[in-house]
Parts: structure tokens; sequence; C-alpha cells
């Protein structure tokens, strides 16, 4: 299977990477797409400019994808300002179609970020219309609608999760990959007072008690039209 991340900013991908690592290792070809250019996570340092800002961020989110042996795709919007626009809606369904995405993972529609939640609306719709000829795009249509499923927002929010994917295996390797991030790293931990280790096992093994596993990481399905299968598609 293609099995795609289709987030809003480069790190956004910590609450799949464990599962997509464990969907690399049956064989699945892994892409990641951001709907921003990531330009604003730099709170650890205010005076960066925009242009470096953002290329920064797109040369971690590389190394990350070089690490997992996945394409990168970065739609470049302006970060904390993601719009649904006609524009952005035609670029991601050229990624999904590009990706030939038979599942993917994104946003859940409450989150802290504004953001998130735009990506959310974004691939509901878009994956709808990736599988559709009346939007033409440089890629072909689907054949069929992905398999969407939806990863816990960071927060006081109530996530309904319904499947567990056991990644103990993938842990440490989620970790390292994700620590690739290395400005994001430092911003959280002035931000919030933690790196991505921290961020990552604490939850992760919450998870993992239970589903009865050291780590694991949780989901919802995207309750969409074509979103949801009636066969297994998580490793």
């Amino acid at each position: 299977m293609n099995v795609v991340s289709i987030m809003a900013h480069q790190d956004d991908e910590m609450r799949c990477l464990g599962t997509m690592l464990k969907c690399r290792a049956r064989g699945d070809q892994l892409s990641f797409v951001t709907l921003t250019d990531g330009s604003k996570g730099f709170v650890h340092q205010p005076d960066i400019a925009p242009a470096d800002a953002a290329r920064i961020r797109h040369e971690e989110m590389t190394a990350v994808a070089q690490a997992a042996g996945a394409e990168y795709i970065n739609l470049r919007g302006p970060d904390e300002f993601l719009y649904d626009t006609a524009e952005t809606r035609m670029s991601l369904i050229e990624a999904i179609r590009r990706t030939k995405a038979d599942l993917v993972f994104t946003h859940y529609h409450e989150d802290y970020n504004q953001d998130h939640a735009t990506t959310h609306l974004l691939v509901r719709h878009c994956a709808m219309q990736s599988c559709l000829p009346v939007l033409p795009t440089e890629s072909e249509p689907l054949l069929r609608h992905p398999a969407i499923f939806l990863a816990p927002p960071h927060g006081p929010f109530v996530f309904p999760a319904t499947h567990f994917v056991d990644v103990s295996q993938y842990e440490a390797e989620k970790v390292r990959i994700l620590k690739l991030h290395r400005s994001q790293d430092e911003a959280m931990r002035k931000a919030v007072g933690a790196g991505f280790e921290e961020i990552c096992e604490r939850p992760d093994a919450f998870y993992g008690a239970q589903a009865g596993c050291a780590y694991a990481e949780c989901f919802a399905p995207m309750r969409a039209r074509g979103a949801i299968k009636p066969y297994g598609v998580l490793p």
C-alpha cells in the first residue's frame, strides 16, 4: 500500500510515524505531505527571517523523509495562515494523486492549532475529489478513495480512539528520526519544557497501557464517504 501522512507542519507526523515505520516493515511505500512552510515554528528564535525558517524546516523534513525511506511533498502554504482556497485544494488533490494514496493519516478536527483543523477539512474534501476526473491535475485520478485515519491532537481534547497499533519495536527509531527536526526539538523544549522523546514516549506509553503493550499509537477513522473500509489497513 501507499501510506501518506498529510499534516499542516513539519513534525506533525509525530503521532503516526511509529505506525508508518511499521507499515514500511510490511512493504508499504511511505510519503509525507505538509501544507505549510513551517516558517512560524521558531518560538526560540523569533527574529529569524521567514525564508530562512522555511528553508530549515524543509531541510529537516527532507532528512526525516530520507531516514524513513519516504517521499516528501511540501505545498509551502503560509504557516499559521492556512486557508481553504481553490489553489490549496488543487495542490493537495495533485499530491494525493501523485502519491497514489491508499492509507492517509491526518489531523483530528478539534485541535489547538487552526492550521491543523483546516488541514483536516482539506483532506476530507480533497481525498474525495482525488478519485474524480472532474478536477484535472498532472497526475491521474485515484482508482479508489483512500482509507483515512485521524491522529490524536495535543491538548485538552477528548479523542475517540478506536484503533491501536503496537509500535513498541519502532518507538526508539521513531524518536531518533523525529529528532532530525532539530529546530523544533529546541523550540518545544523552550515552549513546553519537553522535546520529542518526552512528547512521544509519554502518550505512546499511555496508549500502550490501554492496548496491552509497551508503546502504541491510536487513531480514529475519518467518518467521510469512502474513507472507512470494510477490511483492515493498519499494520
